[in-house]
């Protein structure tokens, strides 16, 4: 942010509270109106942050070769969507409570869904449409029809590129750039992707091209240029010279508890900072979490029953809006060119459970007394907190950075959740908060957290209590509180889980212990009505576990869990090495985890013996939910005799390091009684691989 950008956004701050003082004219503005403390959000960033939830869509050639990364080679010809559609997926967004849409109009391949004129490498060259249509632009026409806002993704990152990592490249990235700044309206947020450099296409040379991604791009003029033809828009970088956003660290869904907006001016920004900001930072970067609905970012067919549930989506919610952040939401498109039916059940559920566990504020208006409020002025008081207008704070004098707010309910009232939210046009200030409810005449603590920032959500056990406490404990200067909110959200059963041990040994278990759960082993749809889980099930073969959790009072039952499993794994055998432990990579236990040793460098192999001959069309690699031994680049090799071997796939695990999920590779149906994965780099590029499950997919 540039010292102008500051000044201008703290000017528009000062008018703003300003105006709130026209009904005051008798108080002296200059001894009242708090001064801003830190750096400030721009008026573009307020508008962002205010947005809240937002889509991201990703769709390319990726779509159709099952990858997450393309290597800039595919045909576009193979690009031919039957039922493409960006007004579904404006109105499925709309309906999902978003407010915007950000595609990824260029990923890492370098394929273009607009008709850009500097590339051949585009929709123009596929048969859709015979060539002649314009995705970006049929989205903004959709965005515009349904009221949501359009931002674009444009990977910096271009593997078919013949001369990226040269100086021409960014005379085309720049030139592309100004396409798609300038042709499809207003922008609000452009991204730009952390992955840089690396193995690709380039023109048909299928080298290695290596760059400094903070000076390559030459940030602080392509930022210039973008600004200039966008002035209403925030740029989200990973890398490089500072932007308007931050990521967080993670593509899991979550920032830090404690979530600074801010950073520091330079220098590199680790993970710590990613996930909870800079206290004491130079310039306001919020933090944007960025997730999918699936495992992957771009359409896998065999995703379609790993959408995120409702649980996982609402701890999203929390874990990203309620933390000071936003929530940008993936669908990845799917091959007829639609946002799936099963993704969009999703999506319309969670808006529904966010609308039911949000939509009565039970703080709302009720009165209330705070131990201190600013010079005593009415303009400053309780009531300001409460009466659910942003622009509206309660402040204290000058100096006090430790004060009370004390809510009365009326009467004794059920509730489970509690929402704060500063004034942060004149910047983020609370460093440390606590919530209390009077519960039969005793206050009981609820919860003790550190920064609030734009939204704060804390969760807890429900309560029924007559009146709320809210102290802030520390804060950089005045506490400035724009909103509190009280609520009771009903409960949501979580899906059970299901997992399959070696010898075929199927458990099924759920969250609450008290649940009750059925399920199904034949693939349909489970109910209460279906066998009761009593006990580890023995399955021999190919199985499709279904199941839910139901609370034996209500009856409620929770969203169907699902399970697949392939051939079980009893006689398997590893082969070649002594250390037993090595038996966690095929245990079905994706909490156990086994790393080959260190001092065997890379490449290595991992023989397994599969105790019959089956016909293979796939492998299944996850690893350790850790950042050590994370394999990126490898080999999958069959036998019939464990001495000759025929190599069946190779490749990279795209984006394996940032979204460390299971990783599902398919191959032409080869016979096989051993097999043999070899490992060849991981993400740090030293000699340790490691492995929580490996696991085959039979024909």
């Amino acid at each position: 942010m540039t010292f102008k950008s500051i000044i201008t956004s703290q000017i528009a701050s000062f008018c703003l509270t300003t105006a709130l003082l026209s009904s005051y004219s008798s108080i002296s503005i200059s001894q009242s109106i708090p001064q801003a403390v830190g750096p400030v959000p721009t008026e573009n960033q307020l508008k962002w942050q205010e947005m809240e939830y937002y889509a991201f869509v990703h769709f390319s050639t990726n779509t159709y070769t099952n990858q997450e990364w393309g290597f800039g080679d595919d045909d576009p010809k193979i690009f031919n969507p039957t039922q493409l559609d960006c007004r579904q997926w404006a109105r499925v967004c709309k309906e999902a409570g978003m407010k915007g849409i950000i595609i990824t109009a260029k990923h890492h391949s370098g394929f273009c869904l607009w008709p850009s004129k500097y590339t051949e490498y585009s929709v123009k060259n596929s048969p859709w449409k015979n060539g002649k249509g314009d995705i970006v632009g049929d989205l903004a026409k959709a965005c515009k029809e349904y009221g949501l806002k359009m931002g674009i993704y444009l990977s910096p990152w271009d593997r078919n590129f013949a001369d990226y990592g040269k100086p021409e490249y960014i005379t085309y990235f720049r030139n592309q750039l100004r396409e798609l700044m300038t042709q499809y309206g207003d922008i609000f947020e452009i991204w730009f992707d952390g992955a840089n450099g690396g193995d690709g296409y380039y023109g048909g040379t299928r080298g290695t091209r290596k760059i400094d991604r903070k000076t390559y791009y030459d940030w602080s003029n392509t930022y210039k240029l973008i600004r200039e033809l966008q002035p209403k828009i925030v740029i989200w970088n990973d890398g490089g010279d500072r932007a308007d956003l931050r990521w967080v660290g993670t593509e899991e869904g979550y920032v830090g508890e404690k979530n600074w907006s801010l950073l520091n001016t330079k220098g590199d920004v680790p993970e710590d900072m990613l996930r909870h900001g800079v206290e004491n930072g130079e310039v306001w970067v919020p933090g944007e979490v960025n997730t999918s609905t699936r495992p992957g970012w771009f359409y896998h067919e065999y995703e379609d029953s790993r959408v995120k549930t409702l649980p996982d989506l609402m701890n999203t919610y929390h874990h990203s809006i309620g933390r000071n952040g936003t929530l940008l939401l993936n669908f990845p498109i799917d091959k007829r060119g639609l946002i799936h039916e099963n993704d969009e059940k999703a999506v319309k559920a969670f808006a529904k459970a966010v609308k039911e566990a949000y939509s009565v504020n039970l703080a709302l208006n009720k009165k209330a007394s705070a131990t201190n409020i600013r010079e005593n002025a009415p303009m400053f008081g309780v009531a300001k907190a409460l009466d659910g207008d942003k622009n509206t704070y309660w402040a204290t004098d000058e100096g006090i950075t430790n004060a009370s707010i004390t809510i009365d309910l009326g009467k004794p009232t059920l509730f489970n959740r509690f929402m704060a939210q500063e004034f942060i046009r004149l910047g983020q200030r609370v460093k440390s908060f606590k919530v209390e409810a009077l519960i039969d005449g005793n206050w009981k603590e609820l919860a003790q957290q550190t920064t609030i920032g734009y939204k704060r959500i804390l969760i807890f056990p429900t309560v029924k209590a007559s009146k709320v406490r809210f102290t802030i404990l520390d804060a950089k200067a005045c506490p400035l509180i724009s909103n509190i909110g009280i609520f009771n959200a009903p409960q949501i059963l979580t899906a059970p889980s299901i997992t399959r041990n070696q010898t075929g040994e199927v458990s099924i278990k759920a969250d609450d212990p008290e649940s009750l759960i059925y399920y199904t082993l034949d693939g349909s749809t489970p109910s209460s009505k279906s066998t009761k889980y009593a006990g580890a099930i023995q399955t021999t073969g190919k199985t499709t576990v279904k199941a839910i959790a139901v609370e034996a009072s209500t009856k409620k039952s929770s969203e169907i869990a699902e399970e697949k499993f392939d051939i079980v794994k009893k006689d398997w055998k590893i082969v070649g090495i002594a250390d037993e432990k090595a038996y966690k990579v095929i245990d079905g236990n994706s909490h156990t985890a086994w790393y080959q040793a260190k001092t065997q460098a890379l490449p290595a192999d991992l023989v397994i013996d599969l105790g019959k001959e089956v016909t293979l069309t796939g492998f299944k690699y996850l690893p350790r939910q850790s950042t050590d031994g994370v394999i990126v680049k490898y080999q999958f090799s069959v036998s019939l005799d464990g001495n000759n071997w025929a190599l069946v796939n190779e490749g990279e695990f795209s984006n394996i390091k940032n979204n460390p999920l299971l990783q599902v590779k398919t191959f032409t149906p080869s016979k096989a009684k051993f097999i043999k994965f070899t490992a060849l780099k991981n993400t740090k590029n030293d000699n340790w691989a490691g492995y929580a499950e490996l696991d085959v997919i039979t024909k």
